[in-house]
């Protein structure tokens, strides 16, 4: 299937691209399309964030169109940065506005309280107007600073995943290591998108065969 990829961001159209041309699609991004659209995210969680994002651009491309909406969600901050977190430094995409933002909020939180979780909804909407939304968790918890690495975008250097991806299944993260230092194959297995996508491979064939 050819696919729109509805994200102007490059680390997210990258893992969509990954993830969705191992199950053999066709990714096509905005740029690729000559769509310069960022819908403005007006919905109050991801799945609906999520639906706005992909219903515009399917509109927009005439194609079958993915769109991700996710965050981080800390346990010590209420759920926050939540549905914000791409704007939580009040800027949109200024991730290390937001790494140190967050880091601040966290300055005084100690280990055992730094639990947290990605949250991703991956919505495909058809240009009939259908939609399949699937959601996707990941948890872990919040590092005390960057631990940066070869990889990752956003919060990855932050967060630190309890398990990691091996060949087949996945492990416990015994290293620590963040989400920023996993390879894509160590993250994809076991990352919040990764679950999403897998949910909406299982679920897609019966989607499309409905009338």
């Amino acid at each position: 299937m050819k696919i729109c990829a509805a994200t102007g961001n490059p680390g997210k159209l990258k893992e969509l691209r990954r993830i969705l041309e191992a199950q053999g699609h066709q990714v096509l991004s905005q740029k690729e399309l000559a769509l310069d659209l960022e819908p403005e995210e007006t919905g109050t969680t991801f799945a609906e964030n999520a639906k706005i994002k992909a219903e515009t651009l399917c509109k927009a491309s005439g194609l079958p169109t993915v769109a991700d909406d996710s965050g981080l969600c800390v346990e010590a901050l209420g759920g926050a940065p939540g549905v914000y977190s791409a704007r939580y430094c009040g800027r949109h995409g200024d991730d290390e506005a937001n790494n140190d933002k967050l880091l601040a909020e966290m300055a005084n939180v100690p280990a055992g309280q730094r639990g947290a979780k990605f949250v991703s909804a991956v919505c495909l909407m058809l240009p009939d107007g259908r939609s399949l939304t699937c959601l996707g968790e990941c948890p872990g918890r919040v590092a005390f600073e960057r631990l940066a690495g070869d990889y990752g975008f956003g919060y990855d250097p932050l967060f630190i995943p309890d398990e990691c991806g091996v060949p087949g299944g996945k492990r416990p993260n015994t290293e620590g290591r963040s989400y920023a230092q996993l390879t894509p194959d160590e993250k994809d297995a076991i990352s919040h998108r990764g679950r999403a996508m897998e949910q909406l491979e299982a679920r897609l064939p019966g989607f499309l065969a409905e009338k």
